[in-house]
């Protein structure tokens, strides 16, 4: 694999942690701002938004830009928006910086899955993109653990200074390691970006998209409360789980591009909601027992991203064959999806656990999923019968 490729996961790899480290800090958070757990959560869902508005709009608008000059212009407003919510004298700033910093992150994953796939050969597109996105599972593997610590031991405020050096380092990497004459595809008129709009496979693509992230942060973005006032977990070992979840989203992320080339999209993403079904099934009984729940959060891990290569592979594919003049729009505009799914999730888990329990978001994800994998089928048989015809 390039070493240009590389560039694209270090640069995932900050991204990831800012993204995903509010995760642990929920209760953190709400204790020092003085705002209930759905409040806090709520960070997790303007940030996922603010990626779902950049991720289509500043693509098209940015589509005549050389694509490492918006990957450097990406990863310093990456920065800034880390840096205001260090120094955010309240709330309603911190709201403000997480959503700047979604609107890089939004652009970001865009572009790189089609930076990625143009620096392979097509059989292997798919590990590509599961290696750029590894950038997000290494994260989550020691990003998301240290973050968590490093807030919970000097504030929640020191982990977003730490993240943005770490997004200094991945800008220096992008300024060094990517290539300058990276080809890209000529910017999709107005007309071709809203016929992606109006391509029902295309939207059946989001609307998988959006229902599977949407199950698993049902219960996700309550993961630190889930441990510490089901389980009975410290504060402290919370961010020990969150190390082992990593793991296994790593291992289920390189897994999951590999089972898309080799069995194709469709395939792949029937077997990862099937799993995600199952362990979020069981999640709602294990999660009173601190040895049951560790091990259902580990496999659980690695199931949670292992459906991301399949989807981008599989939106590209779409789009190539229905929309080829806004395949960058299209797979933005899936880039969209996830975070509306993960915005949507977030917002329905704080629902449930204001209105019912933090038990019960884990079933309510789980049904989601389903309704996900079904949806998945309906794919596959409308592919199918494209492909007789």
């Amino acid at each position: 694999m390039p070493l240009a490729l590389w560039a694209l996961t270090l640069s995932a790899f900050a991204i990831g942690t800012t993204e995903f480290v509010i995760v642990g800090l929920v209760p953190t958070i709400a204790n020092d701002l003085a705002v209930s757990l759905p409040s806090a959560g709520l960070l997790v869902s303007l940030y996922a938004l603010g990626v779902a508005i950049g991720a289509p709009v500043l693509t098209a608008l940015t589509g005549h830009w050389q694509r490492k000059t918006l990957l450097v212009a990406l990863m310093s407003l990456f920065i800034a928006g880390n840096v205001l919510a260090w120094l955010a004298p309240s709330y309603e700033t911190l709201i403000v910086a997480r959503i700047l910093t979604g609107l890089a992150h939004g652009v970001f994953f865009s572009i790189g899955s089609m930076i990625a796939t143009s620096l392979v050969s097509k059989d292997k597109a798919a590990s590509a993109i599961a290696i750029m996105f590894t950038g997000l599972t290494v994260a989550l593997v020691t990003g998301v653990p240290l973050g968590t610590w490093i807030g919970q031991e000097f504030g929640w405020r020191s982990t977003f200074l730490a993240v943005s050096l770490l997004g200094l380092v991945a800008l220096v990497g992008s300024i060094i390691l990517v290539p300058n004459n990276l080809a890209k595809s000529a910017p999709a008129r107005v007309k071709d970006q809203l016929q992606v709009l109006l391509k029902p496979r295309l939207l059946l693509v989001y609307l998988i998209t959006i229902l599977g992230y949407g199950g698993t942060f049902t219960a996700f973005t309550y993961l630190a409360p889930i441990l510490e006032q089901q389980a009975g977990f410290s504060s402290s070992f919370v961010g020990l789980i969150m190390l082992g979840y990593g793991v296994s989203v790593a291992i289920g992320n390189i897994y999951g591009g590999k089972l898309a080339d080799k069995h194709g999209s469709i395939s792949a993403l029937k077997v990862v909601f099937i799993g995600l079904t199952v362990i979020l099934f069981a999640l709602t009984f294990t999660m009173n027992s601190p040895w049951l729940i560790v091990a259902t959060v580990l496999i659980w891990g690695a199931f949670a991203f292992g459906n991301v290569p399949g989807l981008q592979l599989y939106v590209v594919k779409v789009a190539e064959q229905d929309a080829p003049k806004a395949v960058d729009v299209a797979s933005g505009l899936n880039i969209a999806a996830f975070n509306v799914g993960i915005a949507l999730g977030s917002i329905s888990g704080g629902f449930v656990v204001e209105h019912l329990s933090l038990q019960d978001t884990a079933w309510i994800g789980a049904l989601i999923c389903l309704t996900a994998l079904a949806a998945t089928f309906v794919a596959g048989h409308i592919d199918k019968s494209k492909t007789a015809t």
